[in-house]
């Protein structure tokens, strides 16, 4: 049987029409948001108010959760003074363009003026990384300037060093850390900063870090800068008034911020990370193919009322 150029065109036309039709089934693009916002509820967590800040100034309510994983000294320490009310009534007393907010008690140098402790330590060991034992860590691919490698854990951007076991949180934006002076265990707790600009992460291992921002950094960032170099107030009223900070699980649950965090493990967050690594959306002429860790959102949500 002689077949005919039309039946002979068939196979051809077919198979060049197939990766049209191979195209037209590939996946759509969803943004991070888009993944986020259909994500589980089993990739949430909620706060522990045991280990959950409230901060309040008089824009309102900063929300800080606590990272005793890695530094459960300060932690502890922390909890203790908020407890017992020491930063109520002090304030933000330094504000530095492109770094950090600090607040505390501005007289603490001033042993005839500093505000006492109360039953808190008044010195704690340096705590600026811990053995990479027994943490789950979720890595990111890229590589990064300031460790062997990153990612995080519950949450927590941090980094890592396969080769010394060794993992530490990193100084992202919102990060919250321990001032201290010249000894690297001359922390206390008491004097806290909140890094508000670019990632300092040359601070990461040489000053404890011990939680971060999770809900209020506008409340922060916006602080108007102090004068330079450091952004410390030469006057007193020029601070930003602290109202109180307590302990979520010392104030009635009817008074609480509920919030959940999108647990870093899941797989919603790899997939809204990816999406960010990758942006095909029709805006981006070129997908960057890489990620910052400091860049890397990390949703938050009022829990849904089902």
């Amino acid at each position: 049987m002689r077949l005919t150029p039309l039946l002979l065109a068939c196979p051809l036309a077919c198979l060049l029409a197939l990766p049209a039709a191979h195209a037209a089934e590939a996946p759509k693009y969803l943004s991070a948001k888009e993944i986020v916002d259909a994500s589980p509820d089993a990739d949430w967590r909620t706060l522990d108010p045991a280990n959950t800040l409230y901060m309040d100034v008089p824009g309102g309510r900063v929300v800080v959760e606590l990272a005793p994983a890695f530094a459960p000294e300060h932690a502890a320490n922390i909890r203790t003074l908020a407890h017992e009310g020491f930063w109520n009534g002090l304030g933000i007393y330094r504000s530095q363009d492109n770094f950090v907010v600090q607040f505390g008690d501005a007289d603490a140098e001033d042993t005839a003026k500093a505000k006492s402790l109360g039953t808190a330590k008044t010195k704690l060991p340096a705590e600026f990384a811990r053995a990479g034992k027994g943490v789950s860590f979720t890595g990111l691919p890229d590589v990064d300037g300031w460790a062997p490698e990153v990612g995080f854990v519950d949450g927590f951007p941090a980094g890592r060093d396969p080769k010394t076991n060794e993992v530490w949180l990193a100084h992202c934006y919102g990060a919250l850390g321990a001032g201290r002076g010249g000894p690297p265990d001359s922390s206390n707790g008491s004097e806290l900063y909140v890094v508000t600009g670019q990632s300092p992460r040359q601070l990461d291992r040489n000053i404890t870090l011990v939680g971060r921002v999770v809900k209020g950094m506008e409340l922060l960032s916006a602080i108007p800068r102090g004068p330079e170099p450091m952004g410390f107030y030469e006057n007193a009223t020029e601070r930003t008034p602290i109202t109180a900070v307590r302990l979520a699980s010392d104030v009635p649950e009817a008074e609480r911020t509920p919030l959940q965090v999108l647990r870093t493990d899941s797989k919603t967050f790899a997939a809204a990370t990816e999406a960010r690594r990758n942006r095909r959306d029709g805006w981006y002429v070129r997908p960057a193919g890489h990620i910052d860790l400091c860049n890397v959102p990390l949703p938050v949500r009022t829990p849904p009322i089902r």
